[in-house]
């Protein structure tokens, strides 16, 4: 080993990893989504209608489907909102600055906007399930820049993909219906 990458090790090891520019631009992506979905996830919980959405009078299992349509949406909203508090620490951590402020994720945001008012509850699962599936996207669309230059932040990358994916899949179980076999 050559004393100038000895020298270069040293000097990296105290000052801590930076995040470069293009490191920095796709985790503040990432960051524009997640918080765009947890707002989403927001408003859809909060305007869901429909269906399995009447009065005292129904029959339980009616009742249990609507209450764990609202828990799988709470359960988004939660995940968009430990996800963004993952990604700006880790970018605090990087020396780099997330930017979480309305006017910059409305900016850089892929997800599409909610519609204004009431959403029917399977208007809803379709409308969730499209945006976590943008924003497990945008995630894989900076994967292998993330990892080329930092596997720690590629890791957590992945935990969310998976557990982004999952939220989806569970709650696009809530339109689905059995296909017939052959």
């Amino acid at each position: 080993m050559s004393t100038t990458s000895i020298v270069h090790t040293s000097a990296v090891a105290a000052s801590g990893f930076r995040a470069s520019p293009r490191l920095r631009a796709n985790l503040q992506q990432v960051l524009a989504d997640l918080v765009a979905l947890h707002l989403l996830g927001k408003q859809a919980h909060s305007n869901v209608v429909g269906h399995n959405f009447r009065d005292l009078p129904l029959p339980l299992d009616e009742v249990v489907d609507f209450i764990e349509l609202q828990v799988q949406v709470a359960e988004v909203v939660d995940t968009a909102r430990e996800s963004s508090d993952t990604i700006a620490e880790r970018m605090r951590a990087l020396d780099a600055m997330p930017d979480g402020r309305p006017e910059t994720v409305a900016a850089m945001t892929q997800l599409k906007g909610f519609p204004p008012g009431e959403q029917n509850t399977v208007g809803v699962v379709g409308l969730i399930c499209d945006q976590l599936r943008t924003t497990a996207g945008t995630m894989r669309a900076v994967h292998g820049a993330v990892d080329a230059e930092d596997p720690s932040t590629a890791d957590l990358l992945h935990a969310l993909i998976d557990d982004i994916e999952k939220q989806r899949w569970m709650l696009s179980a809530e339109k689905r219906t059995v296909q017939q076999t052959r």
